[in-house]
């Protein structure tokens, strides 16, 4: 079993679904410690003009050290309406902006809860259903999975990864200082870091901006071509 493990991004840059594309089964972080201005509640997208503007998810007050999974949202009616907004100047170009809309307005419209890892768990899984790629996935507040004491960062992972069976855990680059191979092959896990790369598409007369949110991959390319680029990169 190939496992994957990250904190739930608000509509993540294509390179975080290539883990999800690589993995079997994929574990929800969501008891890592909750950063403002971080991509657990934003992202990028096109600006009108020039460049590339924020899109957010705004949080209610929250406790000092306090959780992903303790963080709920302001006002999630207020942030659809801001972020459909935001998404307006692709209805002139974007031959999918219809498609992207539905789809943020079924990820906002669909949560129960009003929870920050509700909201990026469904467009998680609102992205890889557009995209035919399985996403089979846990919240790691839920699991009550027998760990030994964790002692440094990278740890973590590897303990996950031993506690559920994996054969293989995939990590993007950014990770790659926090693990030890060493620790990984003394466990029987193979240990993949995978390597960045752009999917570069027309934008039809704005500027390409890499590494945006899957919403602007998902305005100008079919779901059949990004996932093509998914598989390409296994």
């Amino acid at each position: 079993m190939k496992l994957g493990i990250m904190q739930p991004y608000f509509f993540p840059y294509v390179g975080y679904f290539e883990l999800i594309q690589r993995t079997d089964q994929w574990v929800v972080f969501d008891t890592a410690q909750y950063r403002a201005r971080s991509w657990m509640n934003r992202n990028r997208i096109l600006h009108p003009d020039k460049g590339w503007q924020y899109v957010t998810a705004p949080v209610a007050s929250f406790e000092r050290f306090a959780p992903i999974s303790a963080i709920r949202l302001r006002d999630p009616d207020e942030t659809l309406r801001r972020i459909l907004g935001q998404l307006e100047h692709y209805r002139r170009r974007a031959p999918h902006y219809g498609t992207v809309a539905d789809l943020v307005r079924r990820v906002f419209e669909g949560c129960e809860n009003d929870t920050l890892t509700e909201l990026n768990v469904r467009g998680l899984t609102e992205v890889c259903a557009l995209l035919d790629i399985p996403f089979h996935c846990s919240l790691f507040s839920e699991m009550d999975l027998d760990l030994p004491e964790i002692t440094h960062p990278g740890q973590w992972a590897l303990e996950i990864s031993a506690a559920m069976g994996a054969e293989e855990y995939v990590n993007p680059p950014g990770g790659r200082e926090l693990f030890d191979p060493e620790a990984f092959g003394a466990k029987n896990i193979r240990l993949t870091i995978t390597e960045p790369a752009d999917l570069v598409y027309s934008c039809r007369g704005w500027d390409f901006e890499p590494g945006l949110s899957i919403l602007d991959v998902l305005m100008w390319c079919e779901p059949a071509t990004v996932r093509q680029w998914l598989e390409s990169r296994a």
